[in-house]
């Protein structure tokens, strides 16, 4: 079974994904910027169904999410929590890719008790500066600069493939269902708003990050995996490989010939590494229910 639903938390509306009827849940996080539970997780959700129940929730302003909050990793981490208040389990495993992965690991900090098992993909959060901020800062300073290069970058499959070239390894291999995903986002009116603040809130001009959980990573008690494409150009693979040293229950996997969406440039890959990483289904306990049902949800519908 697969649908979609909304939370209410607070004031926001969270809208997510899920997939699956039975087996451990899985709650995935996405990123910053063009980005949506669907687009970075289109091929995870499908992989997990079978045996995981699967949820895939969009940040407020992504998606169809709403809700006027400040952009920054500890809002989103408030979020989180709140949305998994709403789901009737007592533990969850989480994967977080990018922006999602800080928030993730921000929350597993604060509730190891409540993760099962922590999966960062490409992730913010494991350092303090990134080598690629100040392009993005300077260009969300200028008004209405992202919202145009946005649309003029969402006039033709080229296009997109050259914004993307930025983030991904190659960008002309990329299939074309990735393509017509990051399009529809670069289409949606306003879609990168959220973006354009959560820069202005985490990045410095001189690459600063406003979110740097290194210091509290030999703290972190949840087993974790570290997914990093050995060619990311956005968030630097050293900070995968430094925290897998730092993480006292980690393991890391570098996936060749990938940059940043690993999840989308090489889906068969990840895939099979983040099922290999979760519970098994076969052999774990059915996961304890901590509500009969689920009070945060306003609305769930079926594909």
């Amino acid at each position: 079974m697969s649908g979609t639903g909304v939370a209410t938390i607070g004031d926001c509306r969270i809208a997510y994904r899920r997939a699956g009827t039975s087996g451990p849940p899985i709650v995935l996080c996405h990123g910053a910027g063009i980005d949506d539970a669907t687009v970075s997780w289109r091929h995870a959700i499908d992989a997990l169904a079978a045996d995981y129940r699967v949820y895939a929730l969009d940040w407020p302003g992504y998606g169809n999410s709403t809700g006027d909050v400040d952009h920054t990793v500890e809002t989103y981490v408030d979020v989180l929590e709140g949305f998994l208040e709403t789901l009737p389990f007592d533990r969850v495993s989480l994967a977080g890719i990018s922006m999602g992965g800080g928030v993730a690991l921000g929350y597993a900090l604060d509730n190891p008790d409540r993760v099962e098992r922590l999966a960062l993909v490409d992730s913010y959060g494991l350092g303090g500066k990134l080598p690629s901020a100040l392009q993005w800062k300077v260009l969300s300073r200028v008004p209405g600069a992202t919202e145009f290069g946005k649309i003029a970058a969402s006039t033709s499959t080229k296009s997109v493939r050259m914004v993307l070239d930025s983030l991904v390894a190659d960008a002309d291999r990329l299939p074309d269902r990735f393509v017509d995903d990051i399009r529809r986002k670069l289409m949606e009116p306003g879609s990168i708003r959220a973006f354009e603040e959560f820069q202005n809130n985490e990045l410095s001009f001189n690459g600063r990050v406003a979110t740097n959980f290194v210091g509290d990573l030999e703290s972190l008690s949840v087993p974790t995996l570290l997914i990093h494409g050995r060619d990311d150009p956005l968030v630097p693979v050293e900070w995968s490989k430094r925290a897998a040293t730092l993480i006292p229950d980690a393991e890391l996997t570098l996936v060749d010939d990938c940059g940043h969406w690993t999840p989308r440039e090489r889906p068969d890959r990840f895939n099979e590494h983040l099922r290999n990483w979760l519970p098994d289904p076969h052999h774990a306990p059915e996961p304890q229910y901590t509500k009969e049902g689920m009070p945060g949800v306003t609305r769930a519908s079926g594909d």
